[in-house]
């Protein structure tokens, strides 16, 4: 049994259901990626996955326990987690903002020891916010932030790591950063990642497992050479392309089609909502 399991959850908010009855599994020791439109349902599994959102049926099993039954330290000693949006306490400083990620390892008979200001350091400095560590966090910049959020998760130290969007806010250098950062953490250290990302080109290369969600439903999963194809790219986003080997990586690369072959002329809708 796989660590990380979705077992027929039913995900949603209130009474608006996001998902229903939908199964997933992460594979051990994998950098899986979740892909899919807007709204399409990836954020909230991610939530599920992570233990924010409770299923209104259905069970997340973490370890082969229903995660919510479990103690919060626990689960925070072993899963890890950068949410899509992140808020920091007024008048932190980066340093001691990565810091809280040894939270989960603090106790009464455990308190802050020099292995701990080793791991918020080397956290700081994978992400390049070291020379930040005695700046306020709400000065910085967006995507200053954002590698500030990435460090605390990996200070936390966890097997597995669970990222909503982190290349959210980051120019295309610091975006295939975190991305090398993740790969890394995945091929040289075994960690289990989880992330959600927009862009479809980056997860095919970066990805090991990949997850096409539809309106709360899994389209396919799998090597991202085994299931990215024109055909899939079009049922889950709707939009005709073309499938070409990355000639740096191999991986597939998606090409959209051009202009003309989308079509220039508005949808009925479209003109409707004009």
């Amino acid at each position: 049994m796989n660590r990380l399991i979705a077992d027929d959850v039913t995900l949603g908010y209130d009474q608006r259901v996001i998902a229903s009855e939908l199964s997933v599994e992460i594979p051990d020791n994998s950098f899986t990626v979740i892909v899919g439109p807007n709204a399409c349902g990836k954020s909230t599994l991610l939530r599920a996955l992570s233990r924010m959102l409770k299923p209104s049926a259905g069970r997340v099993l973490l370890d082969g326990s229903v995660i919510q039954s479990m103690p919060a330290k626990k689960v925070a000693k072993t899963l890890g987690l950068l949410p899509q949006s992140s808020i920091a306490p007024d008048g932190i400083t980066v340093g001691d903002l990565v810091a809280r990620g040894r939270y989960p390892h603090q106790g009464l008979l455990r308190q802050w020891s020099s292995d701990d200001e080793r791991i918020v350091n080397e956290s700081m400095e994978a992400t390049g916010v070291r020379e930040l560590a005695e700046r306020y966090v709400d000065e910085l910049s967006g995507g200053q932030r954002q590698r500030v959020w990435i460090a605390m998760a990996l200070a936390q130290q966890t097997p597995l790591l669970l990222l909503d969007e982190p290349t959210t806010f980051l120019d295309i250098q610091h975006q295939l950063d975190v991305l090398d950062l993740c790969a890394d953490l995945h091929e040289e250290q075994g960690r289990t990642l989880v992330a959600v990302l927009h862009d479809l080109n980056h997860a095919a290369r970066y990805a090991t497992h990949l997850i096409a969600l539809r309106d709360g439903a899994v389209i396919a999963e799998g090597a991202p050479s085994d299931i990215v194809t024109a055909e899939l790219v079009k049922e889950t986003f709707g939009i005709d392309c073309r499938i070409i080997e990355d000639p740096e990586t191999g991986t597939p690369l998606v090409i959209p089609a051009g202009r003309s072959g989308r079509g220039r002329s508005l949808s009925g809708a479209a003109k409707a909502a004009i």
